[in-house]
Protein backbone atom coordinates (compact mmCIF):
# COMPACT_ATOMS: atom_id res chain seq x y z
CA UNK A 1 0.00 0.00 0.00
CA UNK A 2 1.66 3.58 -1.10
CA UNK A 3 1.85 6.43 1.10
CA UNK A 4 1.21 9.66 0.82
CA UNK A 5 4.15 11.84 0.31
CA UNK A 6 4.87 13.99 3.36
CA UNK A 7 4.45 17.56 4.04
CA UNK A 8 6.27 19.89 6.43
CA UNK A 9 4.34 22.84 8.04
CA UNK A 10 4.99 24.78 10.84
CA UNK A 11 2.28 25.55 13.27
CA UNK A 12 2.69 28.40 15.92
CA UNK A 13 6.62 27.98 15.51
CA UNK A 14 6.80 24.29 15.91
CA UNK A 15 7.59 22.20 12.62
CA UNK A 16 5.09 19.26 11.89
CA UNK A 17 5.65 16.13 9.48
CA UNK A 18 2.00 15.75 7.40
CA UNK A 19 0.98 13.07 5.25
CA UNK A 20 -1.20 14.86 2.43
CA UNK A 21 -1.66 13.34 -1.34
CA UNK A 22 -0.80 16.42 -3.98
CA UNK A 23 -4.26 16.76 -4.67
CA UNK A 24 -4.91 17.92 -0.94
CA UNK A 25 -1.20 19.69 -0.60
CA UNK A 26 -3.37 23.52 -1.42
CA UNK A 27 -6.13 22.99 1.03
CA UNK A 28 -3.99 21.17 3.45
CA UNK A 29 -1.99 24.87 3.51
CA UNK A 30 -4.88 26.79 3.56
CA UNK A 31 -5.55 24.99 6.83
CA UNK A 32 -2.20 25.45 8.58
CA UNK A 33 -2.60 28.91 7.56
CA UNK A 34 -6.23 29.17 9.56
CA UNK A 35 -5.32 27.27 12.37
CA UNK A 36 -2.00 28.97 12.70
CA UNK A 37 -3.59 32.57 12.41
CA UNK A 38 -6.16 31.39 15.57
CA UNK A 39 -3.58 29.84 17.41
CA UNK A 40 -1.42 33.14 17.45
CA UNK A 41 -4.16 35.37 18.17
CA UNK A 42 -5.50 33.43 21.08
CA UNK A 43 -1.56 33.46 22.54
CA UNK A 44 -1.29 36.70 21.74
CA UNK A 45 -4.46 37.69 23.67
CA UNK A 46 -2.71 36.61 26.84
CA UNK A 47 -5.86 35.31 28.45
CA UNK A 48 -4.70 31.57 27.60
CA UNK A 49 -0.99 30.31 28.39
CA UNK A 50 0.78 27.11 27.09
CA UNK A 51 0.41 25.53 23.68
CA UNK A 52 -1.47 22.77 24.63
CA UNK A 53 -4.09 24.89 25.86
CA UNK A 54 -3.72 27.44 22.89
CA UNK A 55 -4.72 25.00 20.41
CA UNK A 56 -7.22 23.03 22.58
CA UNK A 57 -8.85 26.61 22.47
CA UNK A 58 -8.11 27.10 18.98
CA UNK A 59 -9.69 23.89 18.55
CA UNK A 60 -13.26 25.16 19.86
CA UNK A 61 -13.42 28.06 18.13
CA UNK A 62 -12.76 26.66 14.70
CA UNK A 63 -15.48 23.74 15.66
CA UNK A 64 -18.29 26.39 16.97
CA UNK A 65 -17.51 28.58 13.98
CA UNK A 66 -17.98 25.71 11.70
CA UNK A 67 -21.07 24.42 13.68
CA UNK A 68 -22.38 28.17 13.99
CA UNK A 69 -21.61 28.21 9.65
CA UNK A 70 -23.58 25.03 9.16
CA UNK A 71 -26.90 26.22 11.37
CA UNK A 72 -26.99 29.54 9.62
CA UNK A 73 -27.26 28.18 5.57
CA UNK A 74 -23.39 26.58 5.26
CA UNK A 75 -23.93 23.23 3.12
CA UNK A 76 -25.38 20.84 5.56
CA UNK A 77 -24.94 17.30 4.33
CA UNK A 78 -27.19 15.68 6.29
CA UNK A 79 -29.87 17.70 4.66
CA UNK A 80 -28.81 17.28 1.08
CA UNK A 81 -28.93 13.53 1.62
CA UNK A 82 -32.43 13.69 3.19
CA UNK A 83 -33.43 15.64 -0.04
CA UNK A 84 -31.96 13.50 -1.95
CA UNK A 85 -33.36 10.32 -0.54
CA UNK A 86 -37.16 12.65 -0.67
CA UNK A 87 -36.33 13.14 -4.36
CA UNK A 88 -35.68 9.50 -5.54
CA UNK A 89 -38.99 8.15 -3.64
CA UNK A 90 -40.58 10.92 -5.67
CA UNK A 91 -39.08 9.61 -9.04
CA UNK A 92 -39.77 6.00 -7.91
CA UNK A 93 -43.19 6.74 -7.56
CA UNK A 94 -43.57 8.77 -10.96
CA UNK A 95 -42.61 6.28 -12.69
CA UNK A 96 -44.69 3.88 -13.02
CA UNK A 97 -47.37 6.44 -13.98
CA UNK A 98 -45.08 7.11 -17.15
CA UNK A 99 -44.65 3.85 -18.20
CA UNK A 100 -48.44 3.27 -18.91
CA UNK A 101 -48.08 6.37 -21.04
CA UNK A 102 -46.06 4.18 -23.54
Amino acid sequence: MKTAPAIDVTILGREFRVACPDDEREDLLKAVAYLDKKMREIRDSGKVIGSERVAIMAALNITHEMLTTKKRGGFDMEEFKRRIVHMEAALDAAMPEQDKLF
